[in-house]
């Protein structure tokens, strides 16, 4: 069995100490998230001297700063860009990006859209907070139909992304979404991301009390925690119900948030593609000149 490292260890172990304390508000959810990547990192044994970080622009693209490692703070939508040529530069590094839904999928919605059909071997590490949290509550692609936002005062009317069925779809290897207050489950799925050669993403819904909670009446710490309990269902449990519940039961889970592990898989990806055709290459040019007698 695993030893578990208490906090204190792992604060001085991981975090920059100059760094510290965080910026994140009372009730977010983004310090459970450093706390479950820096446990995973330490159950697998990585040396951090091989581990490298990007992000973007937004509350949790400030993760990397806090972490004694190096990483990437990039321009805003362009983390998974930047860790691509990480990748590619050096493939021994395990690169991990921090990103939220505003960054990761809104603005630099396409860099991920290409990034996981490439199945660039990265894992990202998406914290789902449905609103512009840093620049001002702004409507974010991921909100709730009907939820309140500073560009959105009388109700979201778009419906919203669904990050996790996208990267499914685009064949990204390795694809979870898990609650902030789950703490052993995403520190599980963050260890198979890692180790799961390929584009793996792992949506961590992150609490905003400060913008979403406030903007939608559910300011209050405790209320926005509860509300994410009961709004979630395991997606073993929603495909149970919806294929052999009765109405009732049906329409009582319709709409929550599906959670799990949505694609666990391995395949082939960018680099290894990229490998093999220079290898062909180089094979067909020798025999080529070995004909010519060059």
């Amino acid at each position: 069995m695993t030893d578990i490292i208490d906090g204190e260890k792992l604060r001085q172990k991981y975090l920059r100490k100059g760094m510290l304390p965080t910026i994140f508000c009372a009730g977010c959810g983004h310090g459970s998230a450093i706390d479950y990547v820096l446990r995973a990192i330490d159950e697998l044994g990585l040396d951090m001297d091989k581990v490298a970080f990007a992000s973007g622009i937004g509350c949790s693209s400030r993760i990397p700063g806090y972490l004694n490692a190096d990483g990437l703070h990039t321009t805003h939508g362009r983390a998974l860009a930047f860790a691509t040529g990480l990748k590619a530069a050096n493939p021994d590094l395990t690169v991990i990006v921090f990103t939220g839904d505003g960054d990761g999928i809104g603005i630099g919605g396409n860099h991920f859209i290409h990034a996981a059909r490439r199945n660039i071997d990265i894992t990202v590490i998406l914290l789902n907070n449905f609103i512009y949290g840093m620049t001002g509550g702004q409507l974010a692609p991921t909100a709730p139909l009907g939820s309140i936002a500073s560009t959105a005062p009388y109700g979201n009317i778009e419906d919203a992304f669904n990050i996790c069925e996208l990267a499914k779809a685009l064949g990204a290897a390795y694809v979870a979404r898990w609650p902030i207050h789950y703490p052993y489950q995403p520190i599980k799925s963050i260890k198979e991301g890692i180790m799961n050669k390929g584009f793996a993403l792992i949506e961590l819904m992150s609490p905003c009390p400060t913008a979403f909670g406030r903007n939608n009446k559910m300011g209050d710490v405790d209320v926005l925690w509860r509300w994410y309990e009961e709004h979630s269902i395991l997606v073993e449990d929603y495909e149970r119900i919806m294929t052999y519940g009765t109405e009732e039961e049906k329409e009582m889970v319709r709409g929550k948030f599906q959670i799990g592990v949505f694609q666990n898989v391995r395949k082939e990806g960018f680099f290894e593609r990229n490998d093999r055709l220079i290898q062909r290459l180089i094979a067909e040019d020798d025999a080529r000149w070995a004909k010519e007698g060059k």
